[in-house]
């Protein structure tokens, strides 16, 4: 009996201490999971409308759980976001970009872009979100700020090849580069809904798309070219 007692008041500890909940899965997996079901949550209610317990139920977990892997749920909203923008930087590194010539190399990159963004309406509405809250969790993320620094040292070295060929027009600047493809790809996303009730412009799932592939493409090559070495 002392011994059951004995049980009882550990396990009672642990809990107060916060250590983790007993679950028979891989806590990777787990994690991986919350996320997943997290990123959903929050890019369609918002940080301030999701709720963790609907996340928990969804994952089959428990909020406590959630808790200890993430602190709170800002800790967990916070993670969704890295894993949103780690996922947009890693759908960019597979394509070997600085082993293509400067034009090819572009056209690549606005095309990955604009794939990823239509392919991930979730991360559109989190980084809306995050816009409407003036960048607050942003803004606390170093992991952000360094998977993005990379991004623009990608366009740098492509633009500057083409400048030093004399295909891409002089005194461009890399992150102006990069914030015309974001805002060309962002924007077939962002308004896809209104867009096709507006003009009734509806793919068969009912979400239009408000600029093609193509023309993104031919936008951004337009903006960069050297017409004068044409």
């Amino acid at each position: 009996m002392n011994e059951l007692v004995k049980t009882r008041r550990q396990k009672a500890a642990a809990k107060t201490a916060g250590a983790a909940p007993t679950a028979s899965r891989d806590p990777e997996r787990t994690m991986a999971e919350i996320l997943a079901v997290a990123a959903r949550e929050f890019a369609a209610k918002g940080l301030a409308g999701a709720r963790v317990d609907e996340i928990a139920d969804a994952t089959r977990t428990s909020k406590r759980m959630i808790y200890y892997y993430f602190g709170s749920k800002e800790g967990l909203y916070l993670q969704v976001l890295e894993n949103a923008y780690r996922g947009t930087r890693q759908s960019e590194s597979r394509f070997h970009l600085a082993d293509l010539d400067p034009v090819t190399a572009l056209k690549t990159l606005v095309g990955v872009t604009y794939d990823h963004h239509r392919d991930s309406e979730d991360f559109i509405r989190l980084v809306m979100n995050e816009n409407m809250a003036r960048g607050a969790f942003l803004r606390q993320s170093e992991v952000i700020q360094r998977l993005n620094t990379p991004a623009i040292e990608v366009i740098r070295d492509i633009y500057e090849r083409g400048r030093a060929l004399r295909v891409f027009r002089e005194g461009l600047d890399p992150v102006e580069i990069h914030s015309v493809i974001s805002a060309l790809a962002f924007f077939n996303v962002s308004n896809r809904h209104t867009f096709g009730l507006i003009f009734g412009d509806k793919s068969a799932d009912g979400k239009a798309n408000t600029l093609s592939r193509e023309l993104v493409q031919d936008l951004v090559m337009r903006y960069v070219w050297n017409n004068a070495a044409a």
